[in-house]
């Protein structure tokens, strides 16, 4: 019992010494941000870097005619720039206070949301969807942005919970009446696999902030009646659920497109052909986007591409072993939100390019080629560092936490 003193300056002492006493936004940050979590996200770039540059020379070829002939790592050289520029801005967005972040969430959602109506109007069409705002190198996609800044403000909005006489009801209205409306302008588009994103995330933030199983039963039987309607109504559901499960059905692009896709990814067996050395991956048509899955696994081999599910697993893993002990509703619910659109994400672009899902447009978080993905995605991992921050010294131990009250 004598000892406790002695224990408590010391505890104090070591807190003071080696920065973690540094309060600073760089210091906060350095002691207070989740390694593992960032240096998982890295890894993550780093493949997708590589494996653009395998797919770039079948998309270069295949976007290449007569008068414009691009080189073979064109797409490769533009990620990297798009890498350069997310890194820094993934960084800022994780040394953000929670509130800030939560503030900066809010208005994003807000501007992202206007520029998302915006698109059927003013928006510029490319593979036949109108899903992209600006000109020239200035174009980006509001969905992608929209996305994190979603997140946060349902999880927000659920996390008021009881406070201001709003109850479970008020606020399963509010931010279901919030996703409606994303649904129909992205079904405007149409982009049917980020309606589907969008919905699995609330339904999964419903869940999470306890709602009662009589509304999520409803719920479910809302989602299976929301699928048939899409299928009777929207031809684009319509045109990709037929493929799916008619091959014979349309003109067979769709089919076409999955059944390179299941071949390319197992043309390099266990180890892959070596990078450089798929063929396969010249007869995908977006093989730097939506079926880059396949690319890995036909130069780098079916290890590989288990090794980048798993990594994708441990990310999500990761941040609900940390939410555990958790007692702020809203970061809970935000950073859940996060992980579970990012797992989603990853989960259906695996799907579809493994055969087991219809074929969506969906890019794979990190590791796809794109502008916008990169960018969105940086903030979104960049917010939900941010909600996963915590003091390991000052949490784990009552003597700091005794001491800094004080």
């Amino acid at each position: 019992m004598n000892d406790m003193p002695q224990k408590d300056g010391l505890l104090t002492r070591v807190a003071r010494r080696g920065g973690r006493a540094d309060r600073s936004a760089l210091g906060s940050w350095f002691w207070d941000i989740d390694w593992l979590l960032l240096i998982l996200t890295l890894f993550l770039i780093a493949i997708g870097l590589v494996a653009v540059a395998a797919a770039s020379p079948a998309t270069a070829q295949r976007y290449s005619d007569a008068t414009h002939h691009m080189p073979a790592l064109y797409y490769f050289w533009r990620q990297l720039m798009w890498v350069c520029v997310s890194l820094p801005v993934l960084v800022i967005v994780s040394m953000l206070p929670a509130d800030q972040a939560r503030r900066f969430a809010l208005i994003g959602c807000a501007g992202f949301l206007l520029c998302l109506a915006l698109v059927p109007i003013a928006g510029v069409t490319v593979n036949g969807a109108r899903r992209w705002l600006g000109v020239g190198i200035a174009q980006f996609q509001p969905s992608e942005f929209l996305k994190p800044c979603f997140i946060v403000a349902t999880a927000w909005l659920l996390s008021m919970k009881g406070k201001e006489g709003l109850s479970a009801t008020v606020l399963m209205l509010l931010t279901g009446g919030l996703t409606a409306v994303v649904a129909v302008l992205l079904m405007l588009q149409p982009d049917f696999g980020q309606t589907v994103v969008f919905s699995l995330v609330w339904i999964a933030l419903l869940l999470i902030s306890g709602i009662s199983p009589r509304v999520i039963l409803s719920l479910g039987g809302l989602a299976l009646g929301g699928v048939v309607a899409a299928y009777l109504f929207y031809s684009t559901a319509r045109t990709r659920i037929d493929a799916f499960l008619f091959p014979g059905s349309g003109d067979g692009a769709e089919h076409f497109q999955v059944n390179a896709a299941r071949a390319t990814l197992t043309a390099g067996g266990w180890f892959g052909t070596g990078p450089g050395g798929g063929q396969m991956k010249y007869r995908l048509p977006e093989a730097h986007t939506d079926y880059i899955f396949s690319v890995i696994g036909e130069e780098f081999g079916l290890i590989a591409c288990a090794i980048v599910a798993i990594i994708f697993l441990a990310i999500v893993v990761r941040v609900f072993v940390k939410l555990l002990d958790e007692q702020d509703d809203f970061r809970l619910l935000a950073a859940a939100g996060l992980a579970i659109q990012f797992g989603a994400q990853a989960l259906i672009s695996m799907a579809v390019n493994t055969g087991l899902a219809p074929s969506k447009g969906m890019t794979m978080p990190f590791i796809s080629y794109g502008g916008s993905s990169m960018i969105a995605l940086s903030v979104g991992m960049g917010l939900l560092l941010a909600f996963t921050r915590r003091n390991p010294f000052v949490l784990r131990s009552p003597y700091v936490v005794k001491w800094s009250g004080e």
